[in-house]
């Protein structure tokens, strides 16, 4: 079930396999026009004008030598050009609902509407792909895994938006329900299997129940787990070593409870089997109840082999009344928390996340996927320090800016000083 990427040249680089789309309209093809994007740095020091054309990166070439007439053209001077971040583990249907007064709505236009806003505030983060968990059991049934779907069905164009199916049980004769529903799922659209073993009575029938059904129609999956039972962890690494395309568990915060000889050995057993963890920098989502604010050791996690990819978890739901969605606050959090480098740190958030997410890599070099984040600054530290304006390209065309100007009063230390100031360098109208 592929979702629709831009064709890939054959002299193009590989990709991965991209995430399933189901049965939904015809996708929005790339936009043909051709983009112009100058003076951009790179993380390499150098300074670079960037063609776009086709959905795919035509050029990369020294600052001022790129020319087009015919062209768009965006200037990029003082801002750090990278592959656009991906959001690994986001919850759309339940996003934005801290606020609220009494029960949370999930009618089919309350979800739709909930689950368009957050995947739009992530896309003006930086995010160009969401891979969201989609609740499909009690007494709502499927009803928000089709709002969800019709959230994606809208921002085509905009954001790639991705569903995974969470029931609530699967094993025992409780279960079947939740299995007949998670089929139905899959055959309305949803692109990835998920749940949460450790909720279920039998946590070992639930992971057969989801490899058995994943293998059925050829998709991924993604399961929410806390981590913290080791002999459990082993069992789904032993389990999940042969499904292709992959299987990808997280948070895993319950790894950083474990004596380190015992988490070490989990996660050479994973490593071992092929299975991606996701963490959650923030904490924990509202599907573990927020069990404990440690987040997965993820340099521990790296030296042993596995494939960590960081997402923001909890959108102001829940989970946490005040998450941003934001995948650089991911990256910040790993780097001023997780002990990984800056550059560590977003490759996680970036590269990681859409290799997790089955998406084709990206790189600024010609032939790559137009997926791109533009963001002020010069260096990746000070970006994940102070990221507040963003210009977000998706398939070839800018479809987000954030815009940030910061201004003081008249000072004579500032001049004295040529301290480096955001804003305008001329006065407004």
């Amino acid at each position: 079930m592929p979702d629709s990427q831009p064709p890939q040249p054959s002299h193009s680089p590989r990709g991965g396999r991209d995430e399933g789309g189901g049965q939904g309209p015809a996708p929005t093809p790339a936009d043909t026009t051709t983009l112009l994007l100058a003076g951009a740095r790179l993380l390499d020091g150098r300074t670079v004008d960037v063609r776009l054309g086709g959905g795919r990166i035509q050029a990369v070439a020294a600052a001022g030598s790129l020319h087009s007439p015919t062209s768009s053209r965006v200037d990029l001077t003082g801002h750090l050009l990278l592959p656009a971040p991906a959001e690994p583990h986001a919850h759309g249907d339940t996003a934005l609902t801290a606020d609220g007064e009494g029960p949370v709505s999930h009618t089919a236009d309350e979800v739709q509407r909930r689950a368009t806003e957050a995947a739009l505030l992530q896309l003006g983060h930086g995010a160009t792909a969401i891979r969201s968990h989609v609740r499909i059991a009690d007494a709502h049934g499927l009803g928000p895994m089709e709002a969800v779907l019709q959230a994606r069905r809208s921002l085509r164009g905009l954001a790639d938006l991705t569903a995974v199916a969470v029931p609530r049980r699967l094993t025992g004769i409780a279960g079947a329900e939740g299995r007949a529903m998670l089929r139905d799922a899959l055959k309305m659209g949803a692109a990835v299997v998920g749940g949460c073993p450790d909720l279920d009575p039998d946590p070992t029938g639930f992971v057969e129940a989801v490899l058995e059904l994943a293998g059925e129609h050829g998709c991924p999956v993604d399961l929410h787990t806390d981590g913290d039972d080791p002999a459990r962890l082993a069992r789904l690494a032993a389990m999940a070593g042969g499904l292709r395309p992959g299987v990808t568990i997280g948070p895993c915060g319950g790894l950083s409870r474990l004596p380190l000889d015992v988490a070490a050995r989990a996660a050479d057993q994973l490593a071992a089997a092929g299975v991606r963890v996701t963490c959650l920098p923030q904490g924990d989502c509202a599907a573990l109840e927020r069990r404990g604010l440690r987040t997965a050791p993820v340099r521990l996690l790296r030296a042993a082999g596995v494939r960590v990819a960081a997402g923001s978890g909890a959108l102001r739901d829940a989970g946490n009344p005040v998450g941003r969605g934001d995948p650089l606050e991911a990256a910040y959090l790993l780097a001023s928390q997780g002990g990984l480098r800056a550059a560590e740190a977003y490759h996680a958030v970036s590269t990681a996340a859409r290799e997790a997410m089955g998406l084709p890599e990206v790189r600024v070099e010609a032939g790559f996927p137009a997926e791109l984040l533009a963001v002020r600054g010069e260096r990746i530290a000070a970006v994940l320090s102070l990221a507040y304006s963003r210009i977000v390209i998706h398939r070839g065309r800018v479809v987000a800016r954030t815009s940030a100007v910061r201004e003081y009063c008249d000072s004579a230390v500032a001049v004295a000083l040529d301290l480096p100031r955001q804003g305008r360098t001329e006065p407004g109208p």
